[in-house]
């Protein structure tokens, strides 16, 4: 490589980096106008709104207070670390800071109002609050699709080196590939001392050893280093490398060997300077509890009555094509390996199952699963309510039936289940789900592991949290088609 291909290298990176870290003076700004108007919101509707009409003017007492509200509640998003260049694009963490944040400023300004006796208007301290938190997590919601969508097309990205041994190393930048959203370009590796590879398995230069982690962040100008499992021998090595980063920008982040355990799970708790990692026992049984159930059950009458039109109009439309059926029954297999009768708008003709043998000759995917990109089974409408996913509407009888969920693991064909090893009947240890995170990550996009994989995840990690996640993300994943065929 030239001189000038350095050159031109250590610029982009340089540019890179300087975009990445205006990320949060983006949300700063974001937030500041976001506090601003729900201030002047607040204020307005205590002088409009007749529920809170004066008995006395308490407009100079509101103007006073506006100003140093919004720059305390700002100061307080700043203080608990709002801010900080890890939260953004992915987690939980920063939603919590922003509560956390909104809630000490309310109670700050309770108490000083309290003690200082300032007479401030109690429907604008109502109107502040409760307008501006939901304000808040909704743009900081916005925000965080926007920085997802611009890292998939390759900007504020942050340069990233991989420690550990050749296989995670792979492994883990195979993720970070498939994730683009989380905005890693991965620069490098390091290997553990005595390795003599040039490049991994997979292709990813070597720069060096684990010893060698300043050396080789200054050489590519490194954002981030993560140390995968397999990095270091002993507990004093990786200490040593902390030191050695020490008064370098450059983020360290430790891989653990837990994979697929949720953070709601883990708790870390020092002792004597051990980080004790306490890890939560799986929640398939949680996913089976009666605050589930009765979810289901008011969801899937709701979303009957309010969808009905859509399921008529299919059922006409299906009905009209060829004369046919208009409901497919299909035996799937259900909670604890239960058969039942799992209802679908057909979108094939009526002898599909016949013809399905000559198809699966040629199927070239090697999984469990039978899927086809351009079935020829399917009919004209039924394209159509395959790709919006109408066809699966009738599975919320199944749900008020206690059949089905709204949200859980994929309903497996009774011979797809006689397949199963041990670990993939943890599925059956809940309801099947209409929807889940099979459907939001790509449905038949996915291969076979990443589904088994996927739904082992939900079963362990099972929160209402998590299950009303996944509904939102459905919406936005049926409107964009993606995997539906």
């Amino acid at each position: 490589m030239t001189l000038l291909d350095h050159a031109v290298n250590r610029m982009a990176r340089t540019k890179r980096s300087q975009s990445a870290r205006l990320i949060p003076l983006a949300a700063a700004v974001g937030d500041l106008l976001t506090l601003a108007l729900a201030v002047l919101i607040a204020m307005i509707g205590r002088q409009e709104l007749a529920f809170f009409r004066p008995t006395a003017d308490v407009v100079d007492v509101v103007s006073v207070a506006a100003g140093p509200l919004l720059v305390g509640w700002a100061a307080m998003l700043f203080a608990v670390g709002a801010y900080s260049r890890d939260l953004f694009g992915a987690g939980p963490e920063e939603y919590k800071l922003v509560l956390k944040a909104s809630w000490l400023s309310a109670g700050l300004v309770g108490i000083g109002c309290f003690l200082t006796q300032y007479q401030l208007s109690r429907g604008f301290f109502f109107l502040a609050f409760t307008i501006g938190v939901p304000l808040l997590l909704l743009w900081r919601l916005v925000f965080r699709r926007s920085i997802q969508h611009t890292r998939r097309h390759g900007h504020l990205r942050e340069g990233v080196i991989i420690a550990g041994n050749a296989r995670h190393i792979d492994d883990l930048a195979a993720v970070l590939r498939r994730e683009s959203w989380l905005g890693y370009t991965v620069l490098g590796a390091l290997t553990t001392p005595g390795s003599e590879l040039v490049e991994t398995p997979a292709g990813i230069p070597v720069l060096g050893t684990t010893t060698d982690t300043v050396a080789a962040i200054e050489g590519v100008d490194a954002d981030v280093v993560i140390f995968a499992d397999g990095a270091f021998s002993s507990a004093h090595d990786l200490r040593r490398a902390m030191w050695d980063l020490e008064g370098h920008s450059a983020r360290a982040i430790i891989v653990p060997s837990l994979t697929d355990v949720s953070s709601e799970r883990l708790k870390v708790r020092p002792v004597a300077g051990l980080p004790l990692v306490h890890v939560e026992a799986p929640r398939a049984v949680h996913a089976s509890h009666w605050a589930k159930r009765a979810f289901d059950v008011v969801g899937s009458v709701g979303l009957m009555v309010l969808l009905s039109p859509v399921l008529l109009a299919t059922a006409l439309a299906v009905k009209f094509h060829d004369g046919g059926p208009v409901l497919f029954r299909q035996t799937r297999i259900g909670r604890d390996g239960r058969p039942f009768s799992c209802l679908k708008f057909r979108s094939m003709v009526t002898d599909a199952e016949n013809l399905r043998a000559d198809l699966e000759v040629n199927h070239e995917r090697s999984s469990v699963l039978f899927k086809m990109v351009n079935d020829p089974r399917v009919t004209r409408p039924g394209r159509l309510i395959r790709r919006l996913s109408i066809d699966e509407l009738p599975q919320l009888w199944n749900v008020l039936r206690g059949q089905m969920s709204l949200v859980g693991p994929r309903p497996p064909l009774p011979h797809e289940a006689a397949r199963y090893g041990s670990d993939m009947r943890r599925r059956l240890r809940v309801r099947p789900g209409m929807t889940g995170l099979w459907q939001v990550s790509g449905r038949s996009d996915l291969s076979w592991d990443e589904t088994v994989r996927l739904d082992l995840f939900y079963v362990d990690n099972w929160s209402m949290v998590q299950d009303l996640n996944i509904l939102v993300r459905t919406v936005s994943a049926v409107l964009g088609s993606r995997g539906a065929y």
